[in-house]
């Protein structure tokens, strides 16, 4: 979809087709069959741009909830954050009476922050930009919200003191670039708008290389959903609060740094936690362990151990049956005693497959068991827990973590 095609989509007739279009609920492996209807009737561009939004409506649901009423390209999409995510980053801007989204594209974090606060979307894509502009006012969110189009790499046309919401983009060539180096415009561009613009979030890859940001002095937060790392932030000025943070959504549940935190390593005890994604991403597993009680089995593996269960909402728990070192023929014998035919293996440090190892063991029976596979100081150990996972205990809905 092209801008043309796009500003022909907003019109009566281009809601028509829109209409249409929706109605046949398509699919992207049956998009010429539709298409070929849909031109009988209107024109080629605007079939085609009909067509391509009402796939992407059914696609961004799982984004966006209010995605009947938005506008999409592909790729803008699939760079797009959760809105659960959006908005919860949006929050530290609600004490500022603007913001500024760099690289606004189609205004996916423009409609959180706009939510919260007067909004000035910057992007360099005309298209981008208009499909911003139509999502805000689908949304009945464009009263205090200005688009402008800019070169992130020129200087800022904004007035100094201005908070700023920066999303490079992360692609090139229709591929994830992963140094920060090659982010577009470079992440080193942050460095140039800092003291003029000190009050500043970033959203980055959450697998980004941890030696690339070191020169920022920002606060780095690692956001998971439903169990799931999506992004990482960098914070500075006044919207930092911490050196390191792990955020759980939902809920809002927020871990950060308890400097020198440290674990005793022991061996399994009753209860087998696995920490967040996003705990493990932000080094926070130490800190996480302290407020459980629990040691680590080995320095380097992310799983804690305890003889009691405690409730937190970053992590995931299960009750210890038995635990000793690995041997794949102790480990077929314990299992086929005690009638266990199906098994879900968890590994971390150990290089075996699971699927592999399932099927090495040749199980039979009704019973079901969880097998850990990972290190007790150094050496390879199996760690037998009950299949039915502990519950992720958490605190009352919307309490901070």
């Amino acid at each position: 979809m092209d801008l043309v095609s796009f500003r022909a989509l907003l019109t009566a007739a281009g809601q028509e087709a829109l209409l249409e279009a929706e109605r046949r609920q398509p699919r992207e492996e049956d998009f010429l069959a539709h298409f070929q209807v849909l031109e009988r009737t209107y024109p080629r561009p605007v079939a085609q741009a009909a067509l391509e939004t009402a796939i992407l409506r059914r696609e961004a649901t799982a984004k966006f909830p209010m995605a009947a009423r938005m506008y999409f390209t592909r790729e803008a999409l699939e760079q797009a954050s959760a809105s659960e995510v959006a908005r919860y980053r949006a929050e530290r801007y609600r004490s500022f009476r603007f913001v500024a989204d760099l690289g606004c594209s189609i205004g996916g974090d423009s409609l959180a922050l706009a939510a919260v606060t007067g909004l000035i979307g910057l992007d360099l894509d005309p298209l981008r930009l208009a499909l911003a502009r139509a999502n805000l006012a689908a949304l009945d969110l464009i009263q205090d919200a200005l688009f402008v189009q800019a070169d992130l790499r020129q200087p800022l046309p904004l007035a100094g003191g201005l908070a700023l919401f920066f999303d490079p983009a992360r692609r090139s060539g229709g591929r994830r670039v992963h140094s920060t180096r090659f982010y577009n415009p470079p992440l080193t561009r942050l460095l140039d708008w800092l003291p003029d613009y000190p009050d500043l979030g970033v959203k980055i890859s959450p697998g980004v290389d941890l030696e690339e940001l070191h020169p920022y002095p920002a606060e780095i937060e690692f956001i998971s959903l439903k169990g799931e790392l999506k992004e990482a932030a960098l914070w500075f000025g006044s919207l930092k609060t911490a050196t390191r943070r792990a955020t759980v959504l939902p809920g809002e549940h927020s871990l950060t740094e308890i400097p020198g935190a440290a674990l005793p390593l022991r061996d399994p005890g009753a209860y087998l936690y696995e920490p967040d994604p996003a705990v493990i991403r932000a080094g926070l597993v130490t800190t996480l362990g302290m407020q459980l009680e629990a040691g680590q089995l080995d320095a380097q593996i992310a799983y804690l151990t305890a003889d009691r269960e405690m409730q937190t909402p970053f992590g995931r728990s299960w009750q210890v049956t038995d635990w000793f070192p690995f041997g794949l023929k102790r480990l077929r014998a314990y299992l086929r005693q005690r009638g266990v035919g199906r098994v879900v293996v968890k590994k971390r440090g150990s290089p075996l497959e699971p699927d592999e190892l399932i099927r090495d063991l040749r199980l039979k029976g009704d019973q079901e068991a969880v097998i850990f596979l990972t290190h007790l100081r150094g050496e390879p150990i199996v760690i037998i827990a009950s299949l039915r996972e502990q519950s992720i205990v958490k605190k009352e809905e919307g309490e901070k973590g």
